[in-house]
């Protein structure tokens, strides 16, 4: 098979997978008060609210010894192997969700069983980041890694896309009560695809060009690589990254029911549509930062993140009309993408083959861990603690800060071959 319609079919597999994994991770943000009512039950929704976003939270404190164990795996046994593993894994731990009975039947052993799934997903979700980036990209063609990285970043957006819309539509067709008895379930159990889809690459996957490369050459040395100080700046890099994508993209729709008085199922259309927005620009942006660099959108991601969060937010509060909202949400998909576009190749550029996979797992697993998976926790609890429905807009804007400041420094890689 000619080598790039080979790297096309590498990619579209693990692309597959890759929706199904991000779908499952991230369905959960979007039936949060639902989940805290059957499993954390207080009498008071602030507070069942905090809980379910706090084991939504659990899943990332596993995402640091996922990205290690599993991005180990990667370098020592190959792409393919570490790939797999997380998707068997996810799947699991989503079927979890949607089969444990409700704390009225089965009393603490319920909310029990969601943490120890969320758990599981959080390990799996850290291994399966830097593994599908790091696949996808060494099957790269050369001088198209940000075109080919992008459908990294485009499968996880429509992964969490997917859980929108499924959420919409259980939302749409089923009544109140419906949804609260048994029909949240359904993302859940529907999650399950992961398995057949799984044995499908399993079957049809080879390993990557560039790995099979490095198996052949002798190890760079620790002190060579410099894998700690490598790590750190993945760390930086990926500090607004993921914030944005769990504010944005998973607290935004409790935040636009809560505040801007919208109906559940308007909220998750709303998102849904800046999802579509955010997945047709991605591609567009990675091949962008193919001729003009990376830095460049990278940068003017962090400088939006820093105008915009504040006067948006106040927007929001003002009660606008509904095509307003999505207007809104339409424009951020966008200025998403500048930094979701090249950011998989990025981020994957500063690390050597020989290393990739454990490093850059690791770093971008450990921002995730501190910064984003809390992040609707965190802006939930700043609102409860400051009674300032836009406190949360510091955070945001904190982050781009840091983002911004580690790109800055980082020289621009996207003429430069994988090392």
């Amino acid at each position: 098979m000619p080598a790039a319609a080979a790297a096309r079919r590498a990619v579209w597999a693990a692309s597959i997978g890759n929706v199904l994994e991000w779908y499952d991770f991230s369905v959960y943000g979007f039936f949060a008060a639902l989940i805290g009512r059957n499993f954390f039950p207080t009498g008071d929704e602030m507070t069942e609210l905090l809980a379910s976003f706090a084991a939504f939270g659990v899943g990332f404190l596993a995402r640091p010894l996922g990205g290690i164990v599993i991005g180990r795996i990667g370098d020592v046994k190959g792409r393919k192997t570490a790939l797999l593993l997380s998707i068997f894994l996810m799947a699991g731990g989503t079927l979890l969700i949607g089969l444990v009975p409700p704390y009225a039947r089965i009393g603490i052993l319920a909310p029990a069983l969601v943490f120890a799934a969320r758990l599981i997903q959080g390990f799996s979700a850290g291994g399966q980041w830097g593994g599908s980036t790091t696949f996808i990209v060494e099957w790269s063609e050369s001088g198209r890694r940000g075109f080919y990285g992008s459908f990294q970043q485009c499968s996880v957006v429509a992964g969490i896309l997917l859980g929108s819309l499924l959420g919409a539509l259980v939302n749409t067709l089923l009544t109140p009560a419906q949804v609260a008895a048994w029909g949240w379930r359904i993302p859940f159990l529907l999650g399950g695809l992961l398995v057949p889809i799984g044995f499908y690459m399993r079957r049809t996957m080879d390993e990557t060009p560039a790995y099979r490369k490095s198996a052949q050459e002798a190890p760079v040395s620790a002190a060579e690589a410099g894998p700690f100080q490598l790590a750190a700046r993945a760390f930086g890099f990926s500090v607004l990254w993921t914030v944005v994508f769990y504010i944005y993209l998973t607290y935004m729709p409790t935040f636009t029911r809560s505040y801007a008085k919208l109906t559940s199922a308007e909220a998750l259309w709303s998102n849904t549509i800046g999802l579509v927005v955010l997945i047709a620009g991605i591609p567009v942006m990675g091949a962008w930062s193919d001729r003009a660099g990376r830095k460049p959108l990278l940068l003017a991601c962090c400088a939006a993140f820093v105008v915009l969060p504040y006067p948006v937010a106040r927007l929001f509060l003002s009660g606008p009309p509904f095509a307003v909202i999505i207007l809104v949400q339409v424009a951020f998909g966008a200025i998403i993408s500048l930094f979701s576009g090249p950011g998989p190749a990025a981020i994957s550029e500063i690390f050597p083959t020989r290393s990739r996979s454990t490093w850059m797992t690791t770093g971008y697993a450990l921002a995730t861990a501190i910064f984003g998976g809390f992040a609707p926790y965190i802006a939930s609890w700043l609102i409860r603690e400051t009674g300032n429905p836009v406190s949360w807009v510091y955070y945001v804007m904190g982050a781009a800060v840091i983002t911004a400041i580690t790109i800055y420094r980082m020289e621009e890689t996207a003429h430069k071959p994988l090392r």
